[in-house]
Order: structure tokens, then C-alpha cells, then sequence
């Protein structure tokens, strides 16, 4: 009823301005796109510890339901303007912790520019990810999920960045894309940067590098000064030696202290339905940290599908430290709805988890 009462005030305020002349919304169409996706897991461990809680955790296995909702409305021919809505009944937290049933909430807020063929732009008050603007797949909610985090692409690509704006050019078969964004300040967070340069290859495939980049580090304020509001200061850069922090101030994330990272992501289509792809993240502050995954899937929307991954996280040379396998198949009982029971394998450490999966999904 929340999302019928929201549609109901986007679709009267969008018929208001068509009757007015000279605005931009005149003869625009609003595209509402949906999902509902629900994930549960049976884990079998040899001991129910904080050692096999945490190998889960890296493992991505994200139980629960959430629910996305996009409205998008075409402006001026080639541009459009949308906002998103989000509904989880578990989600985690930015200090670690878990928020069970998240109210229906706006996530994001955007509009994006074709000024012609070869040059675009976007730009996202708050919500944004740097997917948004990964150039080697759709700005779409639809995309091929997996059990597990896997099938997501490098973890650079789903950080939270507050608000951003990117350009995106295109130039024969090679596509360019840079943005800036600038995250919240109540734990010190900070601007950073993310760039991208795709090779489109011949049979189907597309060869992506890409990089991330933090600011400087802002003092470290209990401040709120709302998703709108992006501080500029001219005086010199306060260091942490001068910032007297008081014991009750909440710890920085881990995001504050990283410096960036590098990821390079290969994508294949081997025929209309089959993908092949894998990727590699590298930290800057730890060349030797690595985390890698392979996916290979079929996406046909007939009765049967199936995918497989398999990936980890290496901190030396010679050291797994972290290793994932998954298999699923797929099952499709209609257009808009798909099944998939699987099974995923995960050793971290000394931990052995065994998860049976079950994820359902439906679309709109």
C-alpha cells in the first residue's frame, strides 16, 4: 500500500506538469521496474562458532527478503530522471551490526544526460554506487544473481558513496568513464574518485580496468548535515595528529582507512545465453591482499537454467586464505519469476561450512 500511495503522488505530479506548456516532462513516459528477491540458507557446520559466522560472512551469503522498486521517467527525448525505492527485511549495518525490517525508504535519486552517441553523464544525490556507472553492464535492476556475492562483480563496484556524478565517453570500441562522489561525514568519511576504461573485443567480449581512489581523510566530527550538503573548506588539510579524539566518538569504518584499489573484470558472451566472466580486486594499502571469482552461467528464460562460481581471497603468495565454491540451477516458472535451489561450499581458515540455498525471484 506505501508503493501504490508513492506511485499515486509521482503519477499526479507528473500529470500536472504535462499540462503546463514548456516543461520538460511534456508526452514522457514513467517505466516502473521491480524486484522482489528472497534468499535462505540451511548451513551444515561442524561447529556452531564466531570462526564459521565469519566464514559465512565473507562468503557473501546475504539471507533475507529485499525489495526494489525504480521509477524512471524520459525527459527531453534522451535524458531521464528516476528514484528508487528500497524495502529490506535484513540488512547490515554501517558499523557491522544487523537492521531487521527496514521500511519501504527512498535509496536514490538520479538523472542521467545523453547529450549524443559518444557522451553521457549522471548524476545521483545520494544512494550511489559505483555500478551505476560501470560501463560493461546495463544501469538496469535486472542482472543475474547467484547464491552467493560472487556473481556481483569486484566489491568496488557495490560501495556506498553518498552522492556522485560521472561522465561516461564513448569512442569506437573503447568506453571511458570517470566520477567523484562524496560520502557522509559522521565517521570521517570522505570524496573519492572511481574510473573505468572497457575494451569492447570482438566475439562478444568486454575487458574492463578499473580504479578506485579515496580522498584525504576529513576530521573525524560527529556532524550531520544531511544527503544535500557537501562541505568545501579552504584551509589546510587538519591531520590526525591534531584532532583530539574523545573516548565516546563512535571508530571509523574500514573504508576511511583504505586508499583505493584496482580490479580488473572480463566479461564474455559465448552465445545468446551462456556467460563466462571473472574478475580480480587488488587493495592498494595490500598489494597481496587479493579477491578473485569466475562465473559461468546460462540466462536462457526458458523452463531450465544453471550457473556455477567459484572465487576466493588470497592474502600472500601460496596462502588461500578463503576459498568459495556454488552450483545452482534454475528454474523458470513464468517470465517474471525464477527459482534457484543450489549448493555452496565455503572453507575459510580452518572452518568448513556446507549451505543449501534456495533463491527466488521475481521481477516487474
Amino acid at each position: 500500500m506505501k508503493l501504490r500511495d508513492r506511485q499515486d503522488k509521482v503519477e499526479r505530479l507528473l500529470s500536472f506538469y504535462k499540462t503546463s506548456k514548456g516543461n520538460p516532462f511534456q508526452e514522457s513516459n514513467t517505466l516502473l521496474r521491480g524486484e522482489v528477491d528472497l534468499l535462505g540458507a540451511v548451513l551444515l557446520m561442524s561447529k556452531v562458532d564466531e570462526e564459521h559466522w565469519d566464514g559465512v560472512g565473507r562468503a557473501g551469503i546475504r539471507t533475507g527478503v529485499d525489495s526494489r522498486f525504480r521509477f524512471e521517467t524520459t525527459v527531453r527525448d534522451k535524458d531521464s530522471v528516476g528514484v528508487e525505492f528500497v524495502a529490506n527485511q535484513k540488512r547490515v549495518a554501517s558499523d557491522g551490526t544487523d537492521v531487521y525490517e527496514t521500511p519501504l525508504s527512498l535509496s536514490k535519486l538520479f538523472y542521467k544526460a545523453n547529450a549524443c552517441n559518444w557522451f553521457s553523464a549522471i548524476a545521483i544525490t545520494f544512494g550511489a554506487q559505483f555500478r551505476d556507472l560501470d560501463a560493461a553492464s546495463d544501469f538496469s535492476l535486472q542482472e543475474e544473481k547467484g547464491l552467493t556475492d560472487l556473481s556481483f562483480g569486484p566489491p568496488l563496484l557495490h560501495q556506498h558513496n553518498g552522492g556522485a556524478i560521472g561522465v561516461t565517453v564513448t569512442k569506437f570500441n573503447i568506453i571511458a568513464s570517470l566520477a567523484q562522489s562524496v560520502s557522509g561525514m559522521t565517521h570521517g568519511h570522505c570524496s573519492s574518485t572511481f574510473g573505468q576504461v572497457v575494451f569492447q573485443l570482438p566475439i562478444g567480449l568486454k575487458l574492463s580496468f578499473l580504479g578506485h581512489l579515496w580522498g584525504p581523510k576529513l576530521a573525524n566530527r560527529n556532524v550531520h548535515l544531511g544527503a544535500l550538503a557537501i562541505p568545501v573548506g579552504f584551509s589546510r588539510h587538519v591531520d590526525d595528529a591534531d584532532i583530539m579524539v574523545e573516548p565516546s566518538s563512535s571508530p571509523l569504518t574500514t573504508n576511511s582507512l583504505e586508499t583505493g584499489s584496482l580490479a580488473l573484470k572480463l566479461d564474455s558472451e559465448l552465445d545468446e545465453y551462456k556467460r563466462l566472466g571473472g574478475w580480480i580486486e587488488i587493495k592498494q594499502a595490500n598489494p597481496k591482499h587479493l579477491q578473485w571469482a569466475v562465473n559461468f552461467s546460462d540466462i536462457s528464460e526458458d523452463v531450465f537454467g544453471w550457473g556455477m562460481s567459484l572465487g576466493g581471497i588470497v592474502e600472500g603468495p601460496g596462502n588461500c586464505d578463503h576459498f568459495q565454491v556454488e552450483s545452482y540451477v534454475k528454474f523458470n516458472p513464468s517470465k517474471r519469476f525464477s527459482l534457484k535451489p543450489g549448493v555452496a561450499y565455503i572453507v575459510d581458515g580452518n572452518s568448513r561450512t556446507l549451505a543449501l540455498v534456495l533463491r527466488y525471484n521475481w521481477t516487474l
